[in-house]
């Protein structure tokens, strides 16, 4: 029996316990994709992450990213955690990318993708670059199926079909109230989301005079009524949809958000937008330290 290195970590946290769980086994090599699977149905956190050598100079390490049910090519919380994984444990170091701050190189089923690494210690964030957003289809606000879902908490600006990875619907309201306070209707979101095969909805406002400037509900209504207590593909496709449509001067190239208080977490999400792309990071703590024996 291998005994591998394993960590619980919070992802997008400012203290334990406030963001998205996730596992991460190190020392991965000589686990099959099945064995994979079952160990993060066995695990039963929303992701579970496997650290392989990379395959290719240009990267730092490999991951393998798991749900209980499937494989992701790409997920934004299990990203940046496996990222402080591998710095706590040693697996590599950080380098001077071509703009001179540090970073990692993750090879992941979408590619390789730069980690940037702000800071040390307890302070330390980690930022990791979204894959691309695409809009595929927007409606405005008086659509009549977005009315009979959101009623009058939807803003003007509407909702859109939006992919960076992974595909959501993005639906503005109209304050901070309605969307900390919407009682959510996942038999509807599941009617909008699934013929275009969306993971859900994910619904924002604005917040003026916070220390963010943004709440966000990431909601998905498959495989259990399941609500996000933070988000990092959301997030970042939902940066992509704001900067590339216009509707981010108010949030500027880099803006907090802050998503769980409704399923007792209070993560904290920064998104920035640099040279066209999206980076989404933040604080990962480490919770738990142990043995996989499998």
């Amino acid at each position: 029996m291998v005994s591998r290195r394993f960590l619980h970590l919070d992802v997008f946290a400012p203290r334990a316990g406030a963001g998205n769980p996730l596992a991460v086994v190190l020392d991965a090599g000589g686990l099959d994709a099945a064995a994979m699977q079952r160990i993060a149905a066995w695990t039963n956190v929303i992701e579970t992450c496997f650290v392989l050598p990379p395959s290719t100079p240009e990267a730092s390490y490999r991951v393998r990213i798991f749900t209980p049910r499937r494989e992701l090519a790409f997920a934004g919380h299990p990203s940046v955690g496996t990222a402080h994984a591998v710095l706590a444990a040693g697996l590599a170091t950080p380098q001077p990318g071509p703009d001179g701050r540090l970073r990692l190189v993750q090879e992941c089923g979408a590619g390789l993708l730069p980690v940037q690494v702000e800071g040390e210690g307890e302070a330390r964030a980690l930022f990791v670059q979204a894959p691309a957003t695409q809009v595929l289809a927007r409606r405005d606000g008086g659509d009549a199926r977005l009315r009979a879902l959101l009623g009058d908490r939807l803003a003007p600006a509407g909702a859109a079909l939006i992919d960076s990875g992974r595909r959501w619907w993005a639906a503005e309201l109209v304050d901070e109230a309605a969307v900390r306070g919407w009682a959510p209707d996942f038999p509807g979101i599941a009617a909008l989301a699934a013929p275009d095969e969306a993971m859900g909805l994910a619904v924002f406002a604005r917040c003026p005079g916070r220390d963010y400037g943004l709440v966000v509900r990431a909601l998905m209504p498959f495989h259990g009524h399941y609500e996000d207590p933070a988000s990092g593909a959301a997030n970042a496709a939902l940066a992509g949809y704001l900067h590339a449509t216009g509707q981010a001067r108010d949030l500027g190239d880099r803006y907090v958000v802050s998503q769980g208080r409704e399923v007792g977490r209070d993560a904290r999400l920064v998104l920035r937008h640099e040279d066209g792309r999206i980076w989404v990071g933040g604080q990962t703590r480490t919770v738990v330290e142990g043995r996989l024996r499998w």
